[in-house]
């Protein structure tokens, strides 16, 4: 038989590996539930699996050739493949029985490897000599190739980083925001948690997404502990943990500690937001690390850096918006320095680490090592100051608050309407007169006051005002209709309802809505960025807290239940009794 190999799994997601050198595909789908009987015959298997599509329906089996699951036809829900002359047939509905039942039998476990054989792990496949065409003496039959049959099931596809593990130390915002968006490439992304509090922000609240379904399922021993009680899933976490694996370890357990050094050995990534030298404490430093798997790309997120006379200090946005220049640059200028609405610098180097690390990545294929990758919130917002910082550089000028307006172009602020409030900017001459014309103003781009940009900045006051003695007047919906096809850029200041209801919002399908297995339906903000090839997006509902530590000691470090009992019994894992 062939050899199918099924990488890693959860509830929602299977990703496998067609052939000793085929394509890598992830199949997931969003409906919630089990079907018992794949649940008893999975439970009675030996725990490796091959999925078998060369005809329909499609057929999960087991890898002594025991039939498990048998799905087909065109009752698929999603998503599909099509050989191509031949008709449609669905790979996702077998798949999620196959899916479900492993990561909630008895037994909670999928090899990744045939019986008798070495494991195979995640870099081996990123290793094959060249993507093969997803056939080739494979399960999908001999000389056959498959294809997408519409947008939906190109989601299906692996994404780029399909094959990557990564091992998530880290909470909060900066780092938790870095691996979502490594999850939502395709890389498989375990969280480690405290396993009583787990991450802080869970209880940070309200609002909360109030559980629909009971947590806790029947009695199954000592080993299985009554989930941790939260007022419900908060929108906080929520917003950057899709995508996600939960595993809760104590890492000042000496087991726990070993059960993150095996992990560390079988990733490729491992991101962190400790002060500096307390993963050392632990034995888990870079250093530490290294030693175990030298191909390890390790990233360090922490307020200051790791060098440097404030290097123990810790970091938060809010403190470092204010040391590092963003808040003085920020509000009215006859008002106080104030925050930016949302923590922009956390953000900002969660994207400057997850841009790091797809580096690192790539030279680690031509050197065969990995690297220490040292960010920190202040250089971050150092590097945010752009043209400002650069005009104190280069011209020694002190910056400013500007409020909404710009320091070298006018007009370009917020103007008050009638009900509401309007940005414009006009950049050029040409977008002045432009609006100048739809204001009825068309004496302004030749009044000497005005003439050019640096005149309109000289002359500000007195030509804001000539624009707010007509805005003013208008309501809101009535400049936007004044001034459409104009050609300059400009908008409504919208609050957060209002932006979530955008017209373009809703086109580009910007909001995911995915199922949570005891939260309901959720709605979560998707990628940002648009790929024509890769199944890029929403897989995974955020992880509770623990919910896959018996799946991943058992998948990935391979486990038996004996290892499982030692793990729980010595306080480094905690597995729970989720129903």
């Amino acid at each position: 038989m062939p050899r199918d190999v099924v990488v890693w799994c959860d509830p929602y997601s299977v990703t496998y590996r067609v052939g000793d050198h085929g394509s890598v595909f992830t199949l997931y789908e969003d409906k919630r539930g089990l079907m018992e009987s794949v649940k008893a015959k999975v439970a009675k298997s030996n725990g490796a699996f091959v999925i078998s599509a060369y005809s329909t329906p499609v057929v999960i089996r087991s890898a002594d050739g025991v039939e498990i699951s048998r799905r087909g036809g065109a009752s698929a829900p999603h998503h599909q493949y099509q050989q191509q002359g031949s008709p449609t047939k669905s790979a996702v509905a077998a798949a999620a029985d196959f899916r479900r039942a492993n990561a909630m039998s008895p037994l909670r476990h999928v090899s990744n490897y045939r019986a008798g054989e070495q494991p195979l792990h995640r870099q081996d496949l990123l290793a094959s000599p060249s993507p093969a065409p997803l056939a080739q003496k494979s399960l999908l039959g001999a000389n056959t190739r498959w294809s997408p049959t519409d947008g939906a099931a190109k989601d299906m596809a692996a994404g780029p980083l399909a094959g990557i593990r990564v091992l998530d130390l880290t909470r909060i915002l900066a780092g938790p925001y870095c691996t979502m968006l490594l999850g939502d490439l395709g890389a498989q992304v375990i969280k480690v948690e405290h396993p009583t509090r787990g991450d802080d922000t869970r209880t940070w609240g309200p609002p909360f997404k109030l559980y629909e379904h009971p947590l806790t399922g029947t009695d199954r021993g000592p080993l299985y502990k009554d989930p941790p009680s939260f007022p419900g899933e908060s929108a906080y976490y929520l917003c950057v943990n899709r995508n996600k694996q939960s595993i809760a370890i104590d890492m000042k357990a000496d087991e726990g500690r070993r059960i993150l050094v095996d992990l560390a050995r079988h990733s490729d990534v491992l991101v962190e937001n400790y002060v500096p030298g307390k993963l050392t404490q632990y034995g888990l430093s870079y250093e530490d690390l290294r030693e175990v798997n030298p191909r390890l790309v390790y990233a360090s997120i922490t307020g200051y850096g790791s060098t440097g006379p404030y290097i123990g200090r810790a970091g938060y946005d809010v403190i470092i918006e204010a040391e590092a220049g963003l808040m003085h640059i920020t509000g009215e200028e006859d008002g106080g320095p104030v925050k930016v609405g949302v923590a922009v610098t956390d953000i900002m180097t969660g994207l400057y680490v997850h841009g790091a690390i797809m580096a690192a990545l790539i030279s680690r294929a031509s050197t065969g090592r990995g690297q220490h990758l040292d960010a920190s919130l202040l250089q971050t917002q150092v590097s945010m100051l752009a043209n400002i910082g650069s005009n104190y550089l280069i011209g020694g000028m002190e910056a400013q608050r500007w409020g909404t307006r710009h320091a070298s172009i006018a007009p370009y602020q917020v103007f008050a309407t009638s009900d509401g409030s309007i940005c414009i900017g006009a950049g050029n001459n040409k977008q002045f007169a432009s609006l100048c014309h739809r204001l009825q103003q068309p004496g302004l781009p030749d009044d000497p006051r005005f003439r050019t940009n640096a005149d309109r900045v000289k002359n500000r006051a007195q030509l804001v005002s000539i624009i707010n003695q007509t805005l003013s007047v208008m309501t809101t919906e009535e400049v936007l209709a004044l001034l459409e096809g104009c050609g300059l850029p400009y908008g409504p200041v919208n609050n957060v309802a209002q932006t979530f209801a955008h017209p373009q919002v809703l086109a580009r399908r910007v909001v995911r809505e995915i199922e949570h297995p005891f939260a309901g339906k959720i709605n979560v903000v998707g990628p940002a960025v648009e790929y024509s090839e890769s199944g890029v997006g929403v897989r995974l509902p955020p992880p509770m807290l623990g919910q896959h530590t018996e799946l991943v000691l058992r998948s990935v470090l391979g486990y038996n239940d004996q290892q499982v009992e030692r793990a729980v019994s010595s306080g480094g894992a905690t597995i729970y009794n989720y129903k």
